[in-house]
């Protein structure tokens, strides 16, 4: 699934090329998971104003409303001047005066969801409850211990859950934990103010870099200008069970969680 740094990179790859452009047509393949949310023909005539990234969501703010695009388990943009005709898996076309944005999606698990406005029901309902933005000032430091105090929860889980600090996935939730020197199965509650402090810097520094290195592509992940990430090759645990750890040469261990795999040292993260 695409995560907040393939999110992020999705945006960069294209935000400056779709800025100021007029809405020529839209077009829609099968059903996505939510509806459009308004006639294809009731955008045309729009400007596209800019690119936001809200989590995992992209907002492409237009002069009258806006859209707002998830990738789901296995959706892509791509943005180019002209794009052969659409495909069994491309669902959404907008094609402007600077080119055509669309989204490939073979799961259909993503969508692209049209709002009046930020205040919107429809864009409180899909981004009121995120959390604090990891890669920003809004992420405190205060606000995070208190929401790990506040948990009894594992604290891989609490990461994953995105209502305290939104947008940390399985790749990275793992390595952050790793840095942080902390167990994934941990109760969040546990995790003092060091602990905490530590992780609070881990995981600014993990999304960091995996935006700098493009994301991560384990299947099949591109940007909107066709490129793929390089994250994964840096990866300290995650994808590694049984081989040895980059720091203490013991074995990497992985267990499962919520249906999701952990990788963790047991000797570097004995709690």
């Amino acid at each position: 699934m695409p995560e907040l740094p393939e999110v992020e990179v999705t945006r960069r790859s294209f935000a400056g090329a779709i800025a100021g452009a007029r809405v020529v047509s839209v077009s829609l393949g099968k059903p996505l998971r939510w509806p459009l949310g308004c006639a294809p023909a009731q955008l045309v005539g729009r400007v596209v104003l800019g690119v936001r990234r809200r989590g995992k969501y992209l907002l492409l703010d237009l002069d009258q409303g806006m859209l707002l695009v998830h990738l789901g388990m296995s959706g892509s943009l791509g943005f180019a001047q002209a794009l052969p005709p659409p495909g069994p898996h491309d669902h959404f076309d907008l094609v402007t005066t600077q080119g055509v944005l669309r989204l490939h999606d073979p799961r259909r698990f993503g969508a692209v969801v049209h709002a009046s406005g930020p205040e919107d029901p429809v864009a409180l309902r899909l981004l009121g409850n995120l959390g604090m933005e990891p890669l920003s000032d809004d992420f405190r430091l205060d606000a995070f211990v208190a929401g790990l105090q506040s948990s009894r929860a594992p604290i891989k889980q609490v990461l994953l859950a995105g209502r305290l600090v939104v947008g940390v996935g399985n790749i990275y939730a793992s390595e952050a934990l790793f840095l942080a020197g902390i167990r994934p199965t941990t109760a969040a509650s546990r995790i003092g103010a060091r602990r905490a402090l530590r992780l609070h810097g881990a995981i600014r520094q993990v999304l960091a870099r995996a935006v700098e290195q493009g994301g991560s592509t384990l299947r099949d992940f591109s940007s909107a200008d066709g490129s793929t990430g390089h994250f994964q090759h840096e990866a300290h645990v995650y994808g590694r069970a049984g081989e040895p750890c980059h720091t203490c040469a013991t074995p990497v261990r992985m267990v499962r969680q919520g249906q999701r795999s952990s990788y963790f040292c047991p000797r570097c993260q004995r709690a």
